[in-house]
């Protein structure tokens, strides 16, 4: 029977399995009398086993076995449950958690459990696990080297030739670096300046996706020394170490050829082994037991798993369905024909009936997300011999699938932070008159168009006077400049680029290492990160996110000739005001909106537009906000609420001052999509 066709269904299932545990063996420490979680427990180990055996993953069916041998033994009160045999099964789900990721990468899931297995079978005996409870070696810490193609060394050659230097540079990166994919981007883009990287090891994809410990390899062309080089990589922060190596295309292409001639003699060796082990495998599967498998296949024909790549080309096509929805709606009121307005009306129902639905395909709970961080939090917090209670609020708010893969690193980073930096020691706490157990709370929640994200800690807070100090030295803010700003603007200086390279994480209450990384992350998903703090009693980093990246409502406007759409998730409301109501402040245009006093943006003077018509004596404004800021847009008149699909302005206009994109209306022209923030700023 080929299992291959339920491989993708396998990986989905026993990862959705391992969260469960892991989830339910936090609840246990918790509560280590309550049988009902371990029965719980023990269901997800039990459904594991029986897929592994049948799908012939036999290292992940005995350790699952041995794990469920130990459950087995606290549900029948044989075992007390402890945090230190709580830390001997996470560690072997930790390992469970390696085979599946092995196997979704296309490995075999093979991996030396014989230790754990130990541990476990100690722990069933009644033995204490205390002296056992060892870390396990990483399985990528093994070294790293680099292998060539006939094409790679003819590049090298031709390189040397033409008065190049090759290098091969073995980089590691700190254990405390969080965003490794934005560091080795950046390592990338500093050797690309000075050279050329021919290679690395792991690829490029693996790097990119994080599939890597802490040390990759790069092979570089370059005309600069190898000092030169390692200085440039080392100006980029979060590195630990960085080893430069000149070598000899001609010696490494004789080496590699003996090399291959040895490879190639194992190879043939562990074939006929191969052979032999598949044949006892097909013997023992048809002894194994089928029954689980088959039973939660069963249960889960009730969902159908879509790849996200059919939902983006499904999304792609409706939007091209909505710019032509727009193009009939405008024909229909042209021709003002009874039969074709009715359906173009209906139309349009069902279209937007048919938006709310592919957009709710596309949205995940944020759960998804925040349920590996409880794990993460017990294991820093005993690592530190700090007291933390993780409170998570909101966990089924739901944002776009495309926001909730990018999001996870940005938050572990400020979690760590929050933990790390902003929770003092529980002597610390006791001495300040706090509880000595420090509270992070994570929320979610929705607001309009956007969905915010909030971590809040009532830890030491952020020093200010340190920030700004810091700030000062490292060029990020001069002294003259300091004396204005207030405590907020201190505050967002941890954000700054050059701020991440403090010496000792430990300078500035901890808070900054790295918090660059987080913003450009998030910013680049359209969202903002601010924060706010008060010294002693906590911090609250809060993340602002749009609820969808593709489809928005706005209101269209006209500005002497030309339309620009501003979003309605900005709006506060539009008004029509006499020219003699705007009066000057702080040498600025402004009006008196219900009480406040709200600066004016003239679009037309920061768009550049021509004028063509005569002023009128009435001014139409559009109120807009983004947190506790206003504004009031001036336009020509309004145009009214429509639908719009956001389009990108492409590679070329990044840096276009307050236009976020572009949208093709009814009639084929194009409109301008405005960024509200930028003009509030």
């Amino acid at each position: 029977m080929d299992m291959s066709q339920y491989l993708e269904v396998f990986i989905d299932e026993s990862k959705e399995h391992l969260q469960t545990i892991n989830e339910q063996l936090l609840e246990l420490e918790k509560a280590p009398e309550d049988m009902s979680i371990v029965n719980e427990i023990f269901r997800s180990a039990h459904t594991l086993k029986g897929m592994s055996a049948t799908m012939g993953f036999e290292d992940l069916a005995n350790l699952t076995h041995q794990m469920e041998n130990v459950l087995d033994g606290i549900r029948n009160h044989k075992i007390t449950v402890t945090s230190e045999i709580l830390d001997v099964v996470f560690q072997a789900v930790d390992h469970l958690e390696a085979m599946i990721t092995s196997i979704a990468e296309g490995g075999d899931g093979k991996r030396d459990v014989e230790e754990i297995v130990e541990q476990l079978k100690r722990i069933e005996r009644g033995e204490s696990p205390t002296e056992l409870v060892t870390e396990q070696p990483s399985p990528s810490s093994t070294s790293l080297s680099q292998t060539y193609g006939e094409f790679e060394y003819n590049v090298l050659q031709q390189s040397k030739e033409q008065g190049f230097f090759a290098y091969e540079i073995r980089v590691k990166l700190r254990a405390d670096c969080l965003l490794k994919a934005a560091r080795v981007f950046m390592v990338f883009e500093a050797l690309n300046e000075a050279g050329e990287v021919i290679k690395s090891n792991p690829p490029v994809e693996m790097l990119e996706e994080e599939q890597f410990d802490q040390e990759f390899i790069v092979t570089v062309v370059s005309k600069k020394s190898a000092e030169e080089l390692r200085e440039r990589i080392m100006k980029v922060s979060e590195i630990e170490e960085v080893d430069v190596v000149p070598f000899d295309v001609e010696e490494r292409k004789k080496a590699s050829v003996a090399e291959a001639a040895k490879a190639e003699a194992k190879q043939q060796e562990a074939a006929t082994v191969q052979t032999e082990e598949k044949k006892q495998q097909q013997k023992q599967k048809k002894g194994s037991e089928p029954n689980a498998a088959t039973k939660h296949s069963a249960s889960a024909n009730k969902t159908i798993r879509v790849n996200i790549e059919r939902l983006d080309i499904l999304m792609n096509l409706f939007e091209e369905l909505v710019i032509d929805r727009g193009r009939l709606e405008q024909i229909s009121r042209e021709l003002n024909h009874p039969e074709l307005h009715e359906t173009v009306e209906r139309m349009s129902r069902i279209s937007s009936d048919l938006q709310n639905i592919i957009l709710n395909m596309r949205m995940v709970p944020v759960e998804t997300v925040f349920n590996r961080f409880p794990r993460m939090v017990r294991q820093l917090a005993r690592e530190l011999g700090k007291k933390v209670n993780l409170e998570i609020i909101g966990a089924e708010t739901e944002l776009d699938r495309t926001v909730i893969d990018e999001i996870g690193d940005p938050l572990v980073h400020l979690l760590r932070n929050a933990i790390d930096h902003g929770i003092e020691t529980p002597d610390v706490r006791r001495a300040s008159g706090k509880p000595e157990e420090g509270t992070v709370k994570l929320k979610a929640y929705h607001s309009g168009n956007h969905v915010f994200i909030e971590i809040e800690d009532d830890g030491a807070g952020i020093n200010r006077d340190k920030v700004l100090q810091k700030a000062i030295d490292k060029g990020v803010v001069s002294k003259q400049n300091a004396e204005n700003l207030t405590d907020k603007q201190i505050y967002e200086l941890i954000f700054a680029p050059g701020f991440s390279t403090a010496d000792k994480i430990s300078d500035i209450s901890g808070r900054g290492v790295g918090l660059d990384v987080v913003k450009s992350t998030i910013e680049s998903l359209g969202g903002t990160v601010t924060v706010d703090s008060e010294e002693g009693k906590g911090s609250l980093f809060s993340i602002q996110l749009p609820l969808t990246l593709s489809i928005i409502s706005v209101l269209l406007v006209e500005i002497q000739q030309e339309k620009y759409a501003i979003p309605l998730s900005s709006i506060i409301e539009t008004a029509i005001i006499k020219k003699e109501d705007i009066f000057h402040a702080h040498n600025q245009q402004v009006i008196d909106f219900r009480g406040k006093v709200v600066p004016l943006v003239f679009l037309k003077e920061i768009f550049e537009i021509p004028t063509v018509a005569e002023e009128e004596e009435f001014v139409s404004i559009v109120i807009v906000r983004k947190g506790e800021k206003m504004a009031g847009l001036v336009v020509d008149s309004f145009i009214g609420q429509q639908e719009v699909v956001l389009k990108s302005l492409g590679n070329y206009l990044t840096s276009v001052f307050a236009i976020s994109g572009a949208t093709i209306l009814g009639d084929g022209q194009v409109a301008l999509i405005i960024d509200c923030n930028a003009l509030i700023k």
